[in-house]
């Protein structure tokens, strides 16, 4: 008897794997003052954080096509081996240098996980139940950005904040077996030669793009560094083009994006994505730093937006068979964009209970978005191009939060500064606005001075979410761009 898939453990494992991924990013965040404190970095911080995500990015459209290549079961199992491995190494660094070293190498296996698990998705589910399930995998974000806090908080507490990396073996061991057990791939061997130059190319491409943006949203002085990085990342990307055209197996098939409706959802993902970076990151700073909350309540205000990010998702996959993609966007950006002129124009004294129904509104947005553009990048492309094609509507969707990451940070900064300098705001520092941000040290500022640094903090968010707000516009406009290309599963009508 042929051996088959079992769908049911096989789903458990990607939930669990995408829930070890998920959660790395917000328990590491929690631990981030005590690892600092421990190992004595502070001036590294930041690249902690940064090298992940930088290797992560750059590994997934490598991993897509060597799982469209030789499987998705080898190429997972590879990422969770070396993700577990960078866990490992990281749990034992001695300094904030290896630390980085080891993060970059945890980022490279996690690379191959969320891009081929959503892949996995795709081979192992037919087209009408894919969005639900997607939808039960995004929910694992959700759940990850609740518990990651309160998990990161526990161990360190009873624990050390080694064990925060630890944790990630025997979860990543486990995943590792289910999947080598039960998933079961048709075993395809092909003779065209691999792409190396193509990888190596894009690879420094992409390695050099990210980091020439994250050094842009720490300053936006062109700094020899800033410039040579978008120089190389213009180089790179020149010979990846050129290389591709006369690859016999290329990494990344250029005829994908003479597909217009690949582009485009692309393109609608990516500025979505950018958009929620605006939400994850400055509704928190907005009720630390204006309102005085402490961490784990600004946090909890996006609970509802984990929550009704699922129900987006189950909402996606009952319109999706009824309905052309057009249709679903338009709506869900559309909700997306109404939470987003919420945000622009809430006043600084704005109740916490707002920004509670603010964040429900926009994870039913979400959910619908994300779900939609993935599912159906999925459908308009061959079979054999399926796995490279999820892997680049990730890192789409990576590069649009990197790149608004840095936009942000500059409208933050720029305002701020000018603020800083105007003869109002005389006898306030950047210190000062430092210690705003955090509600222990806040106690320490001088009374009169906090509603000044309060109103400084507020018009540079507020200048934030106006910029945002143009960014789900703009893919709102792009949504109604007329192509060519028509999709599988979808009318236009």
């Amino acid at each position: 008897m042929k051996k088959q898939t079992n769908t049911t453990l096989v789903t458990i494992a990607i939930f669990v794997a995408t829930f070890m991924t998920a959660i790395e990013g917000t328990i590491v965040s929690t631990a981030m003052p005590t690892i600092v404190g421990s190992l004595e970095g502070l001036s590294l911080m930041n690249w902690v954080v940064s090298i992940y995500l930088l290797t992560n990015a750059m590994m997934t459209p490598v991993y897509g096509k060597l799982a469209d290549r030789v499987g998705r079961k080898p190429i997972f199992i590879f990422g969770v081996i070396l993700f577990i491995i960078g866990s490992s190494l990281c749990g034992v660094a001695q300094n904030m240098e290896q630390l980085i070293i080891f993060r970059a190498i945890q980022g490279i296996g996690a690379g191959a996980i969320m891009p081929i698990a959503v892949t996995i998705i795709a081979d192992i589910y037919p087209f009408e139940k894919r969005a639900k399930v997607l939808g039960l995998n995004g929910s694992v974000w959700g759940i990850a950005g609740i518990i990651g806090p309160l998990l990161g908080g526990m161990i360190i507490q009873r624990l050390s904040w080694h064990w925060i990396f630890f944790i990630n073996v025997p979860v990543g061991i486990v995943t590792m077996i289910i999947m080598y057990l039960f998933l079961v791939e048709k075993k395809e061997v092909k003779k065209e030669p691999i792409d190396y130059l193509g990888s190596l190319t894009l690879m420094i491409a992409l390695l050099s793009l990210m980091f020439g943006f994250q050094k842009l949203g720490e300053s936006i002085a062109l700094t020899p560094v800033l410039v040579g990085s978008f120089m190389v990342a213009i180089i790179s990307f020149s010979l990846f083009v050129k290389i591709e055209r006369k690859a016999v197996d290329p990494i990344i098939p250029l005829n994908l994006f003479h597909n217009q409706e690949f582009v485009k959802f692309n393109i609608v993902a990516s500025l979505v994505s950018g958009f929620l970076i605006s939400v994850m990151t400055y509704i928190p700073m907005w009720l630390q730093g204006v309102h005085g909350f402490d961490a784990l309540k600004s946090g909890f205000a996006m609970t509802p937006m984990s929550i009704t990010w699922v129900l987006g998702s189950f909402i996606s996959s009952q319109l999706i068979m009824k309905y052309s993609a057009k249709k679903i966007l338009t709506l869900s950006v559309f909700i997306v964009g109404i939470g987003s002129m919420c945000l622009a124009l809430s006043p600084i004294s704005t109740p916490f209970f707002i920004f509670l129904l603010i964040a429900a509104l926009l994870g039913i947005g979400f959910g619908i978005t994300i779900t939609t553009t993935t599912v159906t990048v999925q459908n308009i492309v061959p079979q054999e191009q399926l796995g490279v094609a999820t892997s680049f509507n990730t890192l789409a969707r990576t590069l649009g939060q990197t790149i608004m990451v840095s936009v942000y940070g500059i409208v933050l900064n720029v305002t701020i500064a000018n603020s800083l300098v105007t003869d109002k705001n005389k006898g306030v520092n950047s210190d000062m606005m430092d210690k705003l941000l955090n509600p222990l040290t806040a106690k320490e500022l001088s009374p009169e001075k906090i509603p000044i640094l309060k109103n400084i903090l507020y018009s540079g968010i507020h200048g934030i979410f106006l910029v945002a707000g143009g960014v789900v516009i703009f893919a709102l406009t792009i949504i109604f761009i007329k192509t060519k290309n028509k999709q599988n599963n979808y009318s236009e009508n």
